[in-house]
């Protein structure tokens, strides 16, 4: 039997379990939206730590990050860096939010937003954002899965297919058990990529080098240019600092800013819970060090790959490991894509449909529900289609979408300890800041520095924020103390919104705010 047809055989068992543990995590959730979106508020410990852990790290670490290793060399140490302090801000946020959504009803973070600063535009444009921050991030995702399939399969399974088989496998178990399925998916797939991940990543300098410090001390000799922060840029010149470090910063601001990743708190059963999940995440770090070591490997093989992204695969290949290895690499690199792209899928559905759709026209949870499901067909085609773009790089596509994404931090920050902050504030602010960040993305020589847009739209967006909130009206204590309550909210009824349990909103910028005009809570 040809060694491609083995590997496809193991790849096909892989999915296949895959695809029944993502059926069968469903059958004991409610079928309302809170149960699609937020797992009727029931994940326990284990499950959101590889349910944030596997969420983060995905074909972009697997791939992209020991493409960066081989191509960029030190360049690649930003991701260690934002990924170690990334998540700590949530030790004090992530419970808070947890709470809030236990109380008033929260599924998603916009819902929480506009429980704050309420108003239908920003709702929509919370949506609007995230959705084109979205769709780039799930190309990453796609594309790194038929980046592994066609490589290990020597070009007899292309791109195009992997990616459509692996991703129809996603959206078939993200239709039929929404975050359940993502949340007992992200477990199994979690625990097979750090296994597979450590295996080849010592694996492959002993058996090159003689060991990882030997590896090193070959690559300071012949390529040393590689270990000296920052690395280097996609030219192959000296990265400047100002990119380097402006990108960590980016990516520490915006991590747990994604949609996603933030709408997890709303599925913690208790605060607790919350605060373990960040303090034992830094753990799941240590999965970037064996895929930096395959990259690394790869450096001063004979052989190139046909592309940086390529190496990780390619080096499994060339080195002569058996089929079998091979296809459990291969099943490994899956997981890694897969288990973020299932939760990219989900959230950017329930975005749309909580936060676009549901101010704007009361549905019934079977509505909701299948407008979600048709919306993560669309999302999925969509980035689908661009995933087949072959000069699309899996890092920069996921740095590019850092600029919009970390805008929603300085919004949540004022949401939950500035009282002073107004809900124009909070919209004018995130206006400013995402047309900033959108236009030194669209013009890059103009940014002084070569500092990534999104910091520059967090320089406008913050003294934005707060100047239009200290000159518009305080908004009133009423809601205020609602909001803020540690009480359960006795008058929020399922069904209904913060804004209709209260009576009485605060002053709107936009005039949209009123009984009705609110994302509706979870049933």
């Amino acid at each position: 039997m040809e060694r491609w047809i083995l590997v496809s055989i193991i790849i096909g068992v892989y999915l296949a379990v895959t695809l029944t543990i993502g059926l069968l995590a469903g059958r004991r959730q409610s079928h309302s939206v809170a149960g699609y979106v937020a797992g009727d508020r029931s994940f326990g410990l284990l499950v959101m730590y590889f349910v944030t852990g596997a969420s983060v790290f995905s074909a972009f670490a697997f791939l992209g990050g020991p493409g960066w290793a081989y191509s960029r060399g030190a360049a690649a140490f930003y991701i260690l860096a934002y990924g170690a302090v990334g998540m700590a801000p949530f030790y004090w946020i992530g419970p808070r939010i947890s709470s809030l959504g236990r109380r008033h009803g929260y599924v998603t973070q916009a819902q929480l937003l506009v429980g704050r600063f309420p108003s239908r535009s920003l709702s929509t444009l919370i949506a609007l954002l995230s959705l084109i921050a979205f769709v780039p991030y799930i190309t990453l995702q796609m594309r790194g899965a038929g980046i592994v399939i066609e490589t290990v399969t020597d070009g007899n399974i292309p791109l195009w297919l992997g990616a459509l088989v692996a991703y129809g496998i996603v959206i078939v178990y993200v239709l039929g058990a929404g975050v359940m399925a993502v949340g007992w998916t992200n477990t199994f797939q979690g625990i097979f990529m750090v296994v597979i991940a450590w295996t080849l990543g010592l694996y492959l300098p002993t058996k090159m080098y003689g060991g990882v410090g030997a590896m090193f001390e070959r690559i300071a000799e012949f390529r040393p240019e590689l270990l000296i922060p920052p690395g280097l840029d996609a030219s192959g010149e000296p990265w400047s600092w100002g990119a380097y470090s402006s990108l960590i910063l980016v990516s520490m601001v915006g991590l747990m800013m994604w949609p996603h990743l933030f709408m997890k708190a709303f599925a913690a059963k208790d605060d607790d819970t919350m605060r373990r999940t960040v303090i034992l995440f830094p753990t799941f770090q240590l999965f970037l060090v064996p895929v930096f070591l395959i990259g690394f490997a790869g450096v001063l093989f004979p052989q190139s790959p046909p592309a940086p992204d390529f190496i990780l695969p390619f080096m499994v290949l060339e080195t002569g490991l058996p089929p079998l290895v091979v296809g459990l690499f291969c099943a490994g690199a899956l997981s890694a894509s897969m288990s973020t792209g299932d939760a990219l899928l989900h959230a950017a559905a329930s975005v749309v449909v909580e936060d676009g759709i549901g101010p704007y026209k009361k549905l019934t949870d079977h509505q909701q529900r299948l407008l979600m499901r048709a919306l993560v067909l669309l999302v999925g085609a969509a980035a689908y289609v661009a995933a087949l773009d072959p000069d699309s790089s899996l890092v920069l596509l996921l740095a590019t979408a850092y600029g919009i994404i970390s805008q929603f931090a300085p919004t949540v920050v004022a949401g939950l300890y500035w009282k002073r902050a107004t809900t124009a504030g909070a919209l004018w602010g995130l206006v400013a800041g995402a047309v900033t960040a959108v236009f030194f993305w669209a013009n890059p020589e103009l940014k002084p520095f070569q500092i990534h847009e999104g910091i520059l739209g967090l320089l406008v967006h913050v003294p934005v924020l707060v100047a239009v909130s200290l000159a518009t009206p305080r908004q009133p204590d009423r809601h205020l103390t609602r909001f803020f309550s540690r009480a359960p909210s006795e008058a929020t009824p399922p069904g209904s919104t913060p804004a209709d349990a209260e009576g009485t909103a605060p002053p709107e910028v936009d005039g949209d705010t009123g009984p009705g005009s609110l994302p509706h809570a979870a049933r």
